[in-house]
């Protein structure tokens, strides 16, 4: 899921990885929303509000709108940076680091958020929006931007062409090309809209904690990773050993 990237990368690499993303992603979203009344995971409506505040010479609310944007570009920057620098070292190990840190300034928002929204909500805004920035950056990056998780603004304007396309794109290998592509685009939908419900159905008893499941989410994905190699690892060797005999 996390350990392939180009041409090692398929089609259902891709649908896993979407998959759990896209849920933490809406999950994410919704919590966020509910808990500081913020855009958590992506940045388009947070220009809006900058340049509002900005012409009503606000400059200091128009400054916290400003910073929103600019965590999920650090996000974004540190995270490639972390896989950049991970590559030349493992490639299977590179995209470690980012998800553990995510799952990590998740962990944070879970159990210290109450405490952090009494005196610096904004700052609840900053982590989330930093690791979704991280997110966001680390599959576009594994993907070869194949695949976004954090909004779906570009996701529906992508399902409308190939919806479309086909109408027009009657051979069976281009037919093949866009079925899988939108279902992989329906998958991200349908699962940001899952973690937007099982992060805001249990809301009002388990406020931010419900993040823990995001976690503990990220890190099954990991596991299940290094379990998988492990096996792939162990069959190599006891087919090896098969065919020196």
């Amino acid at each position: 899921m996390f350990k392939h990237r180009g041409k090692t990368r398929t089609f259902q690499h891709n649908l896993a990885i979407a998959s759990l993303l896209s849920f933490v992603a809406g999950m994410v979203n919704v919590v966020g929303f509910l808990s500081i009344q913020q855009l958590t995971t992506n940045v388009t409506g947070h220009f809006a509000f900058f340049m509002e505040e900005v012409m009503k010479w606000k400059l200091w609310a128009g400054f916290a709108y400003f910073l929103y944007i600019l965590f999920f570009l650090a996000g974004s920057f540190f995270s490639n940076l972390l896989v950049e620098a991970g590559l030349r070292h493992s490639e299977k190990k590179a995209f470690l680091r980012p998800v553990l840190i995510e799952a990590g300034l998740l962990l944070i928002a879970a159990l210290a958020g109450p405490k952090i929204i009494q005196t610096h909500p904004n700052t609840l805004a900053y982590i989330l929006l930093f690791s979704m920035g991280m997110q966001n950056s680390l599959v576009t990056s594994l993907s070869n931007a194949t695949v976004r998780t954090t909004h779906l603004t570009g996701l529906f304007t992508d399902l409308g062409i190939e919806l479309s396309q086909l109408f027009f794109y009657k051979k069976e290998e281009q037919q093949e090309r866009l079925r899988s592509s939108i279902r992989l685009r329906l998958t991200i939908i349908g699962f940001f809209f899952l973690g937007g419900i099982a992060g805001g159905l249990p809301f009002s008893r388990a406020g931010l904690h419900i993040l823990l499941v995001a976690v503990l989410l990220l890190l099954a994905g990991l596991l299940y990773d290094a379990i998988k190699l492990r096996v792939l690892v162990v069959q190599r060797k006891m087919k090896a050993v098969r065919q020196s005999k």
